[in-house]
């Protein structure tokens, strides 16, 4: 029975093999949504700002070729064609076709006010360029460190041993769909651009460049079992040394690596997963506060009420109102 995160101190029973995809599990809790697409048509001279905006983006090059230039990141990364550029964590970029081409500041909407009537057409009458971008709206719920962790900006170019043999094909089928005026062709781009999404982060994963922690803590077997396992079974009354038993090493080793990798000990991970688990459960459903506490795994209503607000500075009944508020107003 657990009445706090920080008070697990039985031992679970037999660990079966955990078969919960983290990487899933983490951006069904963020709400991942597309919010827009725009496609541009470019001529030398050329340069276009993208807006501060908190949401991810993704920008993706059909043809010709572009220099990406992200604030916070030291030198300009060239994109060729084929190549999909992913900001996590959204933020101010810009793309040019050469260093100091002027600039077309894009406004907020702007690439979803241009779907209904065309692409955006900018710049001279040089080398042509064609990109498509997007933008995702990510949820309420605050992000885990797997999500934390990740860079300014994900680069997969298009010929990326890392990337799945799928990447190529999905990435020619949304350029197409965005010069397409057939029916559907914006249901079709965002379902695309979600794939695209999740196929860049398995690919910054399996390249393993990691300078810092995040999702490639999936990367190592082991730790990618303890965190499915805590995804699978949050109420469970996990301790370090159980996890690290679960997963065959030992107590310390376990712990350095954890905390190493994900960004955070495992038992703070822990605490905050169940957090942001409950808070999506106030959102998406009507389970009574009691049952929301135990299915992360605390028995008394009272202690869960405590700690949720100590997470999310209000009281668990006051997020669900205040949330569900918010979705009214959106609808």
């Amino acid at each position: 029975m657990a009445s706090s995160p920080n008070k697990l101190t039985d031992r679970p029973g037999p660990v079966d093999e955990p078969v919960t995809d983290v990487l899933a599990d983490v951006l069904d809790a963020m709400r991942l949504t597309t919010l827009m697409h725009g496609r541009f048509e470019l001529g030398a001279p050329w340069g276009i700002r993208f807006p501060e905006s908190p949401g991810a983006h993704i920008v993706i090059v059909a043809r010709g070729s572009a220099r990406l230039e992200v604030e916070g990141v030291e030198g300009a990364i060239v994109l060729s064609a084929g190549d999909l550029a992913l900001f996590p964590h959204g933020g101010g970029h810009t793309l040019r076709d050469a260093e100091g081409s002027p600039l077309h500041m894009l406004g907020h909407g702007e690439c979803q006010r241009a779907r209904g009537v065309g692409p955006i057409r900018l710049g001279g009458d040089g080398a042509r360029t064609t990109l498509v971008a997007g933008t995702f709206r990510l949820g309420a719920a605050p992000r885990t460190p797997l999500f934390e962790g990740l860079p300014r900006v994900i680069h997969v170019t298009a010929d990326d041993p890392a990337t799945s043999p799928s990447l190529s094909p999905l990435v020619q089928l949304l350029i197409a769909e965005s010069a397409s005026v057939s029916p559907g062709a914006t249901v079709i781009m965002s379902r695309l651009a979600d794939i695209l999404f999740v196929q860049a982060l398995r690919t910054h994963i399996a390249a393993r460049q990691c300078h810092q922690h995040g999702l490639c803590a999936l990367a190592d077997p082991q730790i990618r079992k303890a965190l499915s396992l805590i995804h699978e079974r949050p109420a469970e009354p996990w301790t370090v040394e159980s996890l690290a038993t679960a997963v065959a090493l030992s107590r310390s080793s376990f712990a350095a690596r954890f905390n190493s990798l994900v960004g955070e000990p495992p038992l703070e991970y822990l605490a905050r997963w169940r957090m942001t688990k409950a808070a999506q459960f106030l959102r998406e459903g009507e389970l009574p506060l009691i049952e929301v506490a135990e299915s992360i795994g605390y028995q008394s209503e009272a202690s869960f009420n405590r700690a949720f607000k100590r997470w999310g500075g209000v009281a668990p009944g006051a997020y669900r109102r205040e949330h569900r508020r918010g979705e009214r107003h959106e609808a």
